[in-house]
């Protein structure tokens, strides 16, 4: 049987574009789009403070490179905040109650990382980040990135190539950055 990670690598090398929209570029804003945290049945649009935030997008909770990726930002919060970055949200293809319980399980002292859910892939398609994971996670998903931003406008952009690598948008490569 394959690992998580091999499926991802060989979904990327296969998988075809869901949508004509470009991926967001430094100097782009970011979109406002409708996204839910905290409660299911509340969307509402993605609240970007007016510093400098990072969003980490993944293409699902629970999943081996996800899970140490994220780990990686909570770990490293203060030191990102040293930098002066006033929010980390981390965004899931999945639904509010897996983001809540990956949260909880991510970190069960709590932490002031952002756990966004954008459960129909709205967010994700705007940024022009989706790719089909169908045959392994059942849907279209987000590539795995990490945006730096300042307010509504996107500073920096690292998208992985393969969506099971974390190569680029790990929180030691992004925080060496600032």
């Amino acid at each position: 049987m394959h690992s998580i990670s091999e499926g991802l690598r060989a979904m990327t090398n296969v998988a075809t574009s869901i949508t004509a929209v470009d991926t967001i570029k430094p100097g782009s804003a970011l979109p406002s789009v409708p996204v839910k945290e905290g409660a299911a049945d509340k969307p509402a649009p993605f609240a970007f403070p007016k510093g400098k935030h990072i969003i980490v997008g993944v293409p699902g909770a629970f999943t081996g490179v996800c899970h140490g990726q994220v780990q990686g930002y909570i770990a490293q919060a203060d030191a990102f905040a040293a930098k002066g970055v006033e929010q980390i949200s981390v965004v899931a293809v999945n639904d509010v109650f897996v983001l809540k319980a990956w949260k909880e399980n991510l970190a069960p002292g709590g932490t002031g990382v952002r756990f966004v859910a954008d459960d129909n892939a709205a967010f994700s398609t705007a940024l022009g980040l989706v790719f089909d994971a169908s045959p392994l996670l059942g849907s279209v998903r987000s590539k795995r990135y990490a945006i730096v931003a300042n307010g509504e406008k996107v500073e920096t952009i690292a998208v992985e190539e393969e969506a099971g690598q974390l190569t680029v948008s790990d929180a030691k490569t992004i925080l060496a950055q600032l």
